[in-house]
């Protein structure tokens, strides 16, 4: 089955995703082929993984509402909020311990970090994920 992309110009392409074969070293293949020819990739699990991640992502932000950029005291951060910038952190959770606060960053690759900030600091946020917020 193919996935119907396009590019910046609107010219169509089909993508192919599909499993390695038996017996390989774990692989999943990918095929993109327009009118003027063909391409082929492979790439290891964990990478198609983290590929579906980045693209579930952007299709959430695609599909939301445009916001500003705001800038909120990291004693204010609460999950859900996600820290502007070019890759996607979202945070998962928040402990305050008086003049600090412990964050909990996730990524769309589904890795996860905590760091610690003063109260008082501003982090930039892309948007928050409660209305009101």
């Amino acid at each position: 089955m193919g996935i119907r992309i396009e590019d910046t110009e609107g010219r169509g392409a089909t993508l192919e995703v599909t499993p390695g074969q038996p017996g390989d070293r774990p692989r999943v293949g990918i095929l993109i082929e327009d009118p003027s020819g063909r391409a082929s990739w492979s790439c290891s699990p964990a990478a198609a993984r983290e590929l579906a991640a980045a693209l579930a992502g952007a299709a959430r932000e695609a599909e939301e509402e445009p916001s500003q950029p705001v800038t909120v005291k990291a004693r204010d951060l609460l999950r859900g909020d996600v820290r502007d910038g070019h890759r996607v952190m979202t945070v998962e959770a928040v402990r305050t311990d008086g003049a600090n606060v412990q964050v909990t960053w996730a990524s769309d690759g589904g890795r996860s970090w905590s760091q610690v900030y003063a109260a008082e600091t501003g982090i930039r946020l892309r948007r928050r994920l409660r209305p009101g917020g």
